[in-house]
């Protein structure tokens, strides 16, 4: 647990270190948030807790079982006594009461070792929902950056809509002067009033896009998150590892293969817990009593007071038990096989995942490059048709395609870089690298 907290304290000390900047959403502030305030987190923290509970000395059966115990009776009898040298007596409402308290102590000496495979199996089962934990906290991180970095796209994209369609203002003006002058025709006016319009419909739609994505992203964030706000749209490519190395470290420090180690481990535990029933056990007992008795008139004792001490050793030793033992061991023994057999088909599927994520990552990176180079083409493309413009040697269909062209590859540049960050995440947490670089 300690290690757990350790994890998420360093993650919830940014949101200090890093206050909100003109409204900006940082993706430090938006991981510490999530972490902070997401349900299935708070759950996962939750389950960690009562996990570490567990493992107290308390929880172990080590220690010793001690017992109070304390009684009154109170009687009222009509007695009729003879006595052996042939009196008798009547006695009405006769008083007689008794009261006794106690002090008991058990103790296990020996178990067959069932305690100590039970207790090393809370601290595995310990282990693992830490384990679970991380891999939701990993979880929660991939979700939230796949609609942070959708939030950032769309606005992005939103900044290339708002340049279009200034730019398409601009032209409206100038073929409305060419038009009072007698430069141009109506046509030119209609043609660029048409793309004002068609470019307001698509900033008007990207609009409508950012609330909804900023919806599902409060949702993730959690609902104590009420503020308006903006979200950080660059983005840094942080991984420097080789395939080799990266692919040895999913090997290692993937989520689901350490959870799929843990139980093997608790399986072999709960084999020696099992067999553990085939030994002896042996308890140690002792007790404290103290009993007064006040007797009436027909008892030879009046009052009598007892204190005193006792103690004990028992040994049982179940020697057949119906083959039960036997049954639990063996099923004990098959669901330790199952659990490995578990772990080679993760690996298996781990290094499907692996390379499957690489190369997505490669190929969205290259195409994010080429994207870039794109730009540079359409806007080079866009400002020399610009001033051919300007000169009257294109038309304005033949501007308006640059101008479409520069959009499209905008658009597409932003596409893919978001998109090869996501595929970029996904390598690392497939590795186990996840939670170990700088958001």
């Amino acid at each position: 647990m300690k290690k757990y907290k350790s994890i998420l304290l360093v993650i919830f000390l940014t949101i200090f270190i890093n206050g909100f900047s003109q409204n900006v959403l940082t993706k430090e502030q938006a991981v510490s948030i999530a972490l902070e305030n997401n349900y299935g987190v708070k759950i996962a923290t939750n389950a960690v807790e009562v996990a570490e509970n567990n493992t107290s000395v308390l929880n172990s059966g080590f220690l010793p079982t001690i017992t109070g115990n304390a009684g009154a009776t109170y009687n009222l009898d009509n007695t009729e006594a003879e006595f052996s040298n042939g009196e008798s007596t009547v006695l009405n409402g006769a008083e007689s009461s008794r009261y006794n308290a106690s002090v008991s102590l058990n103790y296990t000496l020996f178990d067959g070792l069932g305690r100590r495979y039970n207790y090393k199996r809370l601290k595995e089962q310990y282990q693992l929902s830490e384990l679970q934990a991380r891999e939701t906290i990993e979880n929660t991180i991939l979700q939230l950056f796949s609609v942070y970095y959708n939030v950032a796209q769309l606005s992005d994209n939103l900044n290339a809509l708002n340049e279009t369609l200034t730019i398409t203002k601009d032209r409206l003006v100038r073929a409305e002067y060419q038009f009072e002058y007698g430069q141009n025709t109506k046509l030119e006016v209609l043609n660029a009033e048409v793309d004002i319009n068609s470019d307001s419909i698509n900033i008007i739609n990207t609009k409508q896009d950012i609330k909804i994505a900023k919806r599902d992203l409060k949702l993730v964030l959690g609902e104590s998150f009420t503020e308006d706000f903006n979200v950080e749209t660059e983005v840094e490519f942080v991984l420097q590892f080789q395939k080799d190395s990266l692919f040895e470290k999913a090997k290692s420090r993937n989520i689901a293969l350490l959870q799929a180690e843990k139980n093997i481990a608790i399986s072999k535990l709960d084999i020696n817990s099992g067999k553990s029933a085939y030994l002896p056990t042996l308890g140690l007992t002792g007790t404290y009593g103290w009993n007064k008795n006040n007797n009436n008139a027909a008892s030879f004792v009046s009052v009598s007071t007892n204190t005193g001490l006792s103690g004990g050793v028992n040994l049982s030793w179940n020697l057949f038990d119906g083959g039960a033992t036997s049954i639990r061991v063996r099923n004990a023994k098959v669901n330790l096989d199952t659990q490995k057999l578990q772990k080679e088909s993760i690996l298996l599927t781990i290094e499907r995942n692996f390379n499957t994520a690489w190369d997505n990552y490669i190929n969205k990176l290259k195409i994010y490059n080429i994207q870039e180079k794109n730009i540079a083409t359409a806007q080079n493309n866009f400002n020399r048709t610009k001033e051919k413009f300007k000169i009257g040697q294109v038309n304005s269909i033949e501007f308006r395609q640059a101008q479409l062209n520069l959009l499209n590859a905008e658009l597409s540049r932003n596409q893919a870089k978001f998109s090869a960050k996501l595929s970029e995440l996904e390598v690392l947490q497939i590795s186990g690298e996840l939670l170990n670089i700088q958001f």
